[in-house]
């Protein structure tokens, strides 16, 4: 975010706590203290009702509306806003603005009126924090046309896939993980150069294999990666995917890999019903690699319930490096 502020004078964060306070999980600190309060704005989210104008090139003009609730409007114009959630649990009181306005208006407005806005913030399964603040929202959004859906793992997904969002001229829904804010990788110098970006809409093999096809998205990646480590000890080869994106889903990078292992497994922190696991079930099945699998695609899932408070309960209820090989050992019938 620091280098698409610097970058770009039309860039500016906005909403709960992201200024004086540094965001709530601090993703925001020290931006306001160099950017100041024109671009760094704290507004009250579920109290604020945001405004905001854009002006396409040479079209003269659009308004958005965004309601976050009754009261003060805040009108920008031309700017490319970045909008946090302290969680995207609270994004349900602005859902409406997100699929029935951002979605919906560069389409409407027949291509007249981009909406180049981020919608970021994290996503998932936190810990000890009970249903209603730990829920997988990639199926929700991803469900919608006219959003992208990011879901970066590591600090180069992280980085190279923000700065793609930042400049997209759709609504980006970005979904980060809380528990990932402390998690340190290591980056190559490309990736450290403030031109690095990486494409919406391209997923990574993050390990290859052989024997079966491993993908997921967000946090849950590295425990694909740690699930595949211990399997190669018995001799079993995953090939681990990274979805990073969700919307548009990079299905040909899928197939590539089902046609050369011949075995699929979807992992996701989601419920199953209607989830991200399930559309790559539907893809796989009307095209070509369907004829290539060897055995049914099997998906872990988080359980289908609300999240439960008590630490048992929530390990039990989200999948586990353990749920993740006895999942590739049932499909590959070892």
């Amino acid at each position: 975010m620091d280098e698409e502020l610097e970058r770009d004078e039309r860039v500016f964060l906005m909403v709960e706590e992201v200024a004086q306070y540094d965001g709530a999980l601090q993703v925001s600190r020290g931006l306001w203290k160099k950017y100041g309060d024109k671009r760094i704005s704290t507004l009250p989210f579920l109290r604020v009702r945001i405004l905001i104008m854009w002006r396409s090139g040479g079209s003269g003009g659009g308004l958005l509306l965004f309601k976050t609730g009754p009261s003060l409007p805040l009108f920008q114009a031309g700017l490319r806003p970045i909008c946090e959630f302290m969680t995207f649990n609270f994004s349900m009181q602005a859902i409406d603005q997100v699929i029935n306005s951002a979605a919906k208006t560069y389409y409407m407005s027949a291509g007249l009126q981009p909406v180049p806005i981020v919608f970021r913030g994290p996503n998932g399964a936190s810990a000890g924090v009970a249903a209603q603040h730990s829920q997988c929202f990639a199926a929700w959004y991803a469900h919608c046309p006219g959003l992208k859906v990011v879901s970066p793992w590591n600090s180069e997904d992280a980085k190279g896939l923000l700065k793609s969002a930042i400049r997209e001229d759709n609504p980006v829904v970005f979904l980060e993980n809380e528990l990932m804010y402390g998690v340190p990788f290591e980056m190559s110098e490309e990736s450290q150069s403030k031109d690095f970006t990486i494409p919406i809409g391209k997923a990574k093999v993050e390990r290859p294999g052989s024997h079966v096809t491993v993908v997921s998205h967000s946090r849950l990646v590295g425990h694909c990666l740690d699930a595949a480590a211990v399997l190669a000890k018995e001799g079993i080869e995953c090939e681990v995917i990274n979805l990073r994106t969700i919307r548009p889903m990079d299905v040909e990078s899928i197939e590539a890999s089902v046609m050369k292992t011949n075995h699929l497994v979807t992992v996701e922190g989601g419920w199953p019903q209607f989830g991200v696991g399930a559309e790559i079930c539907a893809r796989i099945m009307e095209g070509p690699a369907f004829n290539y699998l060897d055995a049914p695609v099997t998906r872990v899932t988080g359980v289908d319930i609300p999240m439960p408070y008590a630490k048992i309960l929530e390990d039990h209820s989200v999948p586990q490096i353990k749920d993740i090989i006895f999942s590739i050992k049932k499909t590959l019938n070892v």
